[in-house]
């Protein structure tokens, strides 16, 4: 299984998926089955997510590990340390070797309610440390997060680009940014990475706001300027669930195009597990990006 560094290091486009895992046993099926389905697509690779403070580690390994088993499709495991140990990070590395996962997006996590820094004896403070970990502890192609309109914990745009040189300098071999709906942002951003040094791969993260209730979520994961544009449409056929998901489909592939025309030819999809939202982009793709 090729490694994904190695997948996006020419300029053909590639497109890949993001699925997260079930909070509860209960939804696993379903959710396998959905992911299952995704992968049909034959993507470029699925990522998979991790459950806060790991919680649902073991739902990220087994729906990782099948998507790659049962369908070909290279797999990227999110790993976060927010309240981990060195040991508890060495063990979730050994179940991701067990089940042949290659790839892990590596990721601090989101702090504890109540907790404004990670505390000064943990043994992994930021995302840079994780990645310095399993490099010098494994074999994994390692990959990290950025934001293009500025992690909300930076101190202003040119203490986040330091950040993202530090993980780069640990070990991470390609970046995903998160999403964000105003392509300029993004044309921006990769002018100021490439300025600053930094030539690793990035794969532009797109979330196809299918529903009026994703957009507040939206904004609060991401801190993301809405276009009046975008703003106008959700305005429009919110109340419509149709036609808001037809139209969020469309707002997605029109940037999706753009992007590429730009040259910034990786595009990773936060697909909310819905198969039918995968396989529309897909389609809409389908003479765009070859897969």
């Amino acid at each position: 299984m090729a490694s994904i560094s190695e997948l996006l290091k020419t300029n053909t486009p590639t497109l890949s998926f993001e699925v997260f895992p079930p909070k509860v046993k209960d939804n696993y099926d379903t959710v396998e089955a959905a992911a299952l389905e995704i992968a049909k697509l034959k993507p470029s690779f699925m990522s998979v997510t991790y459950g806060a403070n790991g919680g649902t580690r073991a739902f990220t390994t087994d729906i990782a590990g099948d998507i790659q088993k049962n369908t070909g499709v290279p797999s990227l495991a999110h790993l976060t340390c927010v309240s981990s140990s060195k040991e508890s990070v060495s063990e979730a590395l050994k179940a991701y070797e067990e089940k042949g996962i290659e790839n892990i997006l590596a990721l601090r996590g989101d702090l504890p309610t109540g907790c404004d820094e990670m505390p000064a004896d943990a043994d992994f403070r930021y995302a840079a440390d994780l990645t310095a970990f399993i490099k010098a502890n494994s074999n994994f192609c390692i990959g990290g997060a950025c934001y293009p309109e500025t992690h909300p914990e930076a101190a202003n745009k040119d203490a986040d680009i330091l950040n993202i040189k530090k993980k780069i300098e640990a070990g991470c071999e390609f970046l995903t940014t998160q999403m964000f709906f105003d392509n300029g942002v993004m044309f921006n951003y990769m002018y100021r990475l490439r300025e600053a040094g930094i030539t690793v791969p990035v794969c532009a993260g797109i979330m196809p706001i299918t529903n009026a209730k994703q957009v507040e979520r939206s904004i609060k994961l991401s801190g993301s300027i809405m276009p009046p544009r975008f703003l106008a449409l959700v305005d429009k056929f919110g109340d419509d669930p149709k036609a808001m998901m037809q139209a969020g489909i469309a707002y997605a592939t029109d940037q999706i195009i753009d992007l590429i025309a730009n040259d910034i030819t990786h595009i990773h999809v936060y697909s909310m597990n819905k198969p039918e939202v995968a396989r529309a982009i897909r389609d809409n793709l389908s003479d765009i990006v070859v897969l």
